[in-house]
């Protein structure tokens, strides 16, 4: 499109997630690993005399990203933005932060004077968790809140298999940390957060990341029946409901994905 600068969002996934007790900001201690994915939405975005947000009703996150720019930036800038959507939406997937984020990368190239790369991520932290994740590249562990991030060497020579099981809607992010929070699921954090951390420290291949802990906030049955269909390592990502298997053998992962077909929607993609 004439006049557009353009960008791809990826999706993520929580490639382990352990949740702690509650801040003193209201937040919940996280230390999560934090992974990309092939499978993206598209951000496109010119300057306009006013802000909107086309190809997703739903969207609020992307609205407020080029707001935020906007007042940073002095308020003498709107943008029109168009959005493609393809990850699966509510899916833990992070498809709206990853929107954000994207919002946040191309307005910013758009001003005048564009922000540092500090600011930036601060206006990232104040949308969301998971929106500063996605301005930096490759895997990272989060922790504190989820927006301290630090980089990781992982391998990433597997294919992943994503399964959204029919019919199957994702609770609000403050229901599942309140039902988390009721089954006292903060008790142990430390022993949790210290074992995965060593895993980290002893992974080389792809085998190792079987050693990961759950997630601390979702599971499925899909997870156990994808290990069965050869995943080295399968769980739910954020707070679900998609579970996701990690394969060695690409064709494996076609293969499983093709077997959960008549139970889930089902996506085969690579880490980005």
């Amino acid at each position: 499109m004439s006049g557009w600068r353009t960008a791809s969002a990826p999706a993520k996934l929580n490639l382990a997630l352990v949740v702690g007790p509650l801040r003193p900001d209201g937040k919940h201690e996280v230390v999560t690993v934090l992974e990309k994915l092939e499978l993206v939405d598209t951000v496109s975005m010119r300057p306009a005399g006013s802000t909107s947000v086309e190809g997703f009703a739903g969207d609020t996150l992307v609205r407020s990203a080029l707001d935020a720019v906007s007042a940073a930036g002095g308020g003498d800038i709107r943008f029109e933005a168009r959005l493609v959507k393809r990850i699966p939406v509510a899916a833990g997937l992070g498809g709206g932060s990853s929107d954000a984020a994207t919002a946040l990368f191309l307005a910013n190239g758009l001003l005048p004077k564009p922000l540092a790369g500090a600011e930036l991520e601060r206006l990232a932290g104040s949308l969301g968790a998971d929106v500063p994740f996605f301005l930096h590249h490759g895997p990272q562990l989060g922790t504190g809140d989820g927006t301290a991030l630090e980089p990781l060497e992982l391998p990433r020579d597997y294919t992943v298999v994503l399964a959204q099981p029919h019919g199957k809607t994702k609770s609000s992010t403050a229901d599942v940390y309140a039902a988390f929070d009721a089954r006292t699921g903060a008790a142990g954090f430390e022993e949790r957060r210290g074992h995965l951390l060593e895993v980290l420290e002893q992974v080389r291949s792809t085998g190792d990341l079987a050693r990961l802990p759950p997630n601390d906030l979702a599971s499925s049955p899909l997870a156990a029946e994808l290990v069965v269909l050869g995943a080295v390592r399968a769980d739910a990502t954020g707070a679900g409901p998609t579970v996701f298997g990690l394969f060695a053998d690409p064709l494996d992962a076609v293969r499983a994905a093709e077997a959960l077909a008549d139970r889930a929607a089902t996506w085969v993609t690579k880490p980005a």
